[in-house]
């Protein structure tokens, strides 16, 4: 059953790139990559997309808590893996890399949809993919000196799957500007403009605000938050947004291909500042 602590467990999966534990009606999915900052590796996208769709019909387990372990909540895509995956594959062969941000995309569809109620708990870092994360829980606590930011673009990279979800959660003004920059935000200024529902102290603070928020879940009936959630994403969600994360695939390899791209993922493997990096005086 993989690392599974807790009580009554449903048929989880095997995972090693998550920490998964149970405890009554709250899960607890903790990103279990500390050394590497809980970068999303494809292996830690599968077992998410696994984990979720093992619980889609279970009313048992009413509350998900996202979590990085480490004091880190995720530092974004794997860069080193991207870097490897720059030359495009023969005409008619299937696109790894295309296909694995699709599966990203699916993946941050299905946590969306989640029926149960899923809070993300922020501190460290939320980047790239980890800001798409955050931008898809229901209820989004950090603390105030976390870190948040598009960042794709800083390495000549598209924040391709997570856009949607962003323009979503923030609107398209607030959207384009964090797009754009790749500016950081801290926990503060990501509450303020509605990333994150509220900021907190310290990471104590994050763990008694988590513990306010289950239990004021647990007061609801999990079949009036399951349907609640799913009308409000039907009024929310663009009719088309499977065949707009398909386009997003494609932009995402293309960019990733492209000399920017190349040029920017090397610059961060290799620790150095890309060639376009400059400055006004």
């Amino acid at each position: 059953m993989g690392d599974h602590l807790g009580d009554r467990l449903v048929d989880l999966p095997h995972t090693s790139h998550l920490k998964l534990a149970q405890r009554g009606a709250v899960l607890h999915v903790w990103l279990n990559r500390p050394e590497l900052r809980n970068a999303l590796s494809q292996k830690m996208v599968r077992e998410l997309a696994a984990t979720f769709a093992a619980i889609a019909e279970d009313r048992d387990i009413r509350v998900v808590v996202l979590r990085g372990a480490g004091g880190t909540f995720c530092a974004g895509g794997d860069i080193k893996n991207m870097s490897s995956a720059q030359v495009a594959p023969p005409a008619g062969a299937a696109d790894e890399l295309k296909d694995t941000n699709r599966r990203f995309g699916a993946m941050l569809e299905a946590v969306n949809a989640a029926p149960q109620v899923v809070i993300a708990a922020v501190e460290g870092a939320a980047m790239g993919g980890g800001f798409g994360l955050a931008c898809i829980a229901d209820i989004t606590v950090a603390t105030a000196d976390a870190r948040f930011a598009m960042s794709e673009v800083t390495i000549g990279v598209v924040p391709a799957a997570i856009s949607p979800f962003v323009v979503q959660r923030i609107g398209l003004t607030a959207a384009r500007r964090l797009g754009v920059t790749g500016i950081r935000l801290n926990g503060q200024e990501a509450a303020t403009i509605g990333i994150a529902h509220f900021a907190v102290a310290d990471a104590a603070a994050l763990d008694e605000a988590i513990r306010g928020i289950c239990n004021q879940v647990l007061k609801c009936a999990p079949g009036a938050v399951a349907a609640t959630k799913q009308l409000m994403l039907r009024a929310a969600n663009p009719n088309a947004l499977g065949e707009l994360l398909d386009e997003a695939a494609e932009i995402f390899a293309t960019a990733v291909r492209s000399a920017e791209g190349k040029e920017g993922t090397s610059a961060f493997v290799e620790k150095r500042k890309p060639s376009w990096l400059m400055q006004v005086e």
